[in-house]
């Protein structure tokens, strides 16, 4: 269906792509995927073409139908619902000819070919999309210039959708939408028909909905069968081979480096150590799987206050006179981890702006800790900052009165260490501002973290780095997100906020996804079809989990220390038996036989700390 063959690409004197080279098996749903920056973007485009490669081509079935997003979203006048319409071009062709046409034979014609294309149901495919994607009935009905930007990129994918072509090209396409939304998309792309490549750092979209994987890397493309999690451990095999056939090559290296400074001066080898000299030459390097070191976040860690830090009391919140939430009842303790669920829309945001006292309660009460230091993360904060200064110039601002050496140690725990921290900002990628935006809230160590869609901007590895970085955070955190992954790994409770007012979502993260995915297929009505649980044995059920890594790790150090000491316990006895004269400790005064007899003890005991090390680590890692 789709063949990159060897595509280079130069950018700006860079080169982006390096004879990337792929063959994507027709109607395979493909995800694109690397580091920020890779050029991921840029393959798209030259998939498409609206970029020429400056060398190598993009090969396809002449008549496919591409589809793809443009830059600019959908605004005037028109509805969502005539926008989405309007995206079938032949359906629209034809409709409008129809109403014109006085020729019978055309016109039979014309009537027969909006069959075969299922026009007449179109309309019906229309809503049911754009229902799936957050619009209700009155919102299909509404000028697009009524709509926020986000809300239009979601009918431009709709409008894409609609268009069913043979070759679906996705760039992040759940950066505008809610979770609802991710959990209808991911459904209707498995069952797409066409071929579809989708760029996203959505791990769970990756597990759900592709058949293989494309990783961009270096310059370069490699095809890997199954989700992300068969890439990520297809990849870790590959780069252990690729580790130690580098290592073998070193050593091959240093093997033939050493015979010819031996044997280049004498008579008698100089020919066989100038052909070694040549292989030598052109031996070429294996590089080493090298892991980046910027690929950090660390939160500083608060000074204890004692609960609660929040209490609302029958709360209400809103703009100017209007509420958008009411009767709001919530308690945020310094250990508590909340994720807000909700579309798009009905008030998540508003609940955290409240939570973070950028908005004030219009009824009821809401009191907090006189102490608690709030650090709030939003997209704005990422778009607000000044692109012609640096991570460094930044920091040195907020941190009023701060060393130096303590706004580049803050600088240093999201990854901005050295020349990275005076870096322009206008150079940096959207991840890496998002990481800088991160810097800059936590510098108090704050005691709450409240997080609107933090992932957005955030690949993979990115995303994975943050949700650690969040587990060993020791103050509160509350999250809007759309990544389920991140929800299922950091929060303990789940708020729904719907129907203007917040509540405890009593299930879990897999029941709401079920009631969602009810819903989207008309088989469920209200979202209190979730089974009820103890909330309290819930919240308890964490704090043992907390308390059982906490044991588990002081487990694995203790193991660690142990075997250190032991390996080199070992070392001195085998260093006094091969070599008795060189005894200074206690092995001085031992025979040969009792030296055995303590190694013998050495190695038992290592034996078993190496036991305890294994358990302890596998059962870490299982979580």
């Amino acid at each position: 269906m789709l063949n990159l063959n060897g595509i280079t690409v130069r950018l700006g004197g860079r080169t982006i792509l390096d004879r990337a080279a792929a063959a994507l098996p027709p109607r395979s749903r493909v995800g694109l995927i690397g580091r920020n920056g890779a050029g991921k973007s840029t393959l798209m485009k030259v998939m498409i073409g609206q970029l020429d490669p400056d060398e190598g081509s993009c090969d396809m079935p002449r008549d496919t139908r591409l589809g793809y997003i443009a830059q600019e979203a959908p605004s005037g006048t028109a509805t969502p619902f005539d926008t989405v319409l309007e995206a079938d071009k032949e359906r629209a062709a034809l409709m409008a000819e129809a109403e014109h046409t006085e020729d019978p034979d055309r016109l039979g014609h014309i009537y027969e070919r909006l069959t075969t294309i299922d026009a007449y149901t179109a309309p019906a495919r229309a809503a049911r999309i754009l229902v799936g994607l957050g619009f209700d009935e009155e919102m299909q009905g509404r000028p697009l210039d009524s709509y926020s930007g986000g809300w239009k990129m979601r009918v431009a994918l709709a409008a894409l959708l609609f268009s069913n072509p043979d070759l679906l090209l996705l760039d992040e396409p759940s950066n505008h939408l809610d979770l609802e939304a991710t959990l209808w998309l991911e459904n209707f792309l498995k069952a797409y028909r066409g071929t579809v490549v989708i760029i996203s750092h959505e791990r769970d979209l990756l597990n759900n909905v592709v058949d293989y994987i494309l990783h961009l890397e270096g310059g370069k493309i490699t095809l890997y069968p199954g989700g992300y999690d068969a890439f990520e451990r297809q990849r870790a095999e590959r780069l252990a081979q690729q580790e130690a056939a580098r290592a073998k090559q070193a050593a091959e290296r240093e093997k033939l480096q050493d015979y010819v400074a031996r044997n280049s001066a004498r008579a008698s080898t100089a020919k066989q150590a100038q052909s070694r000299a040549k292989a030598l030459a052109k031996m070429q390097p294996i590089a080493a799987a090298i892991e980046d070191p910027t690929l950090h976040f660390g939160f500083p860690s608060p000074a204890e206050l004692r609960p609660p830090l929040i209490t609302m009391d029958m709360a209400a919140v809103g703009y100017t006179d209007t509420p958008i939430l009411r009767r709001v009842n919530l308690r945020i303790d310094p250990d508590d981890r909340l994720a807000l669920l909700g579309r798009n829309g009905n008030g998540k945001t508003t609940l955290a702006r409240l939570i973070a006292a950028q908005l004030a309660p219009m009824e009821g009460t809401m009191q907090s800790s006189a102490k608690m230091n709030v650090g709030y993360f939003t997209q704005y904060q990422v778009e607000e900052l000044d692109v012609t200064d640096t991570p460094l110039e930044h920091m040195t601002r907020v941190m009023k009165g701060a060393t130096p050496g303590a706004v580049r140690a803050q600088l240093g725990r999201f990854g901005f260490s050295g020349e990275r921290a005076t870096q322009k900002v206008g150079s940096m990628s959207g991840g890496e501002r998002a990481r800088l935006a991160l810097a800059l809230i936590t510098r108090d160590a704050p005691h709450l973290l409240i997080l609107d869609e933090p992932t957005n901007h955030l690949d993979v590895d990115s995303r994975e780095a943050l949700v650690q970085a969040l587990n060993e955070y020791s103050g509160a955190v509350v999250i809007v997100s759309h990544d389920r992954h991140m929800i299922e790994l950091v929060a303990d409770r789940l708020v729904l906020v719907d129907n203007g007012t917040a509540q405890p979502f009593d299930g879990s993260l897999d029941d709401y996804t079920d009631i969602i995915l009810r819903k989207a297929d008309g088989n469920a009505s209200s979202s209190g079809d979730a089974p009820k649980v103890d909330r309290k044995a819930d919240k308890k059920a964490a704090a043992e989990w907390r308390e059982k890594q906490k044991v588990l790790k002081n487990a694995v150090n203790k193991a660690e220390r142990e075997m250190t000491s032991l390996i080199a316990e070992r070392k001195r006895i085998d260093a006094v038996l091969f070599d008795p004269k060189s005894a200074t400790g206690p092995e001085a005064k031992m025979t040969t036989s009792q030296l055995m007899v303590k190694r013998a003890e050495v190695e038992k005991k290592l034996e078993a700390a190496e036991e305890v090390w294994m358990e302890a680590g596998a059962a870490l890692e299982a979580g």
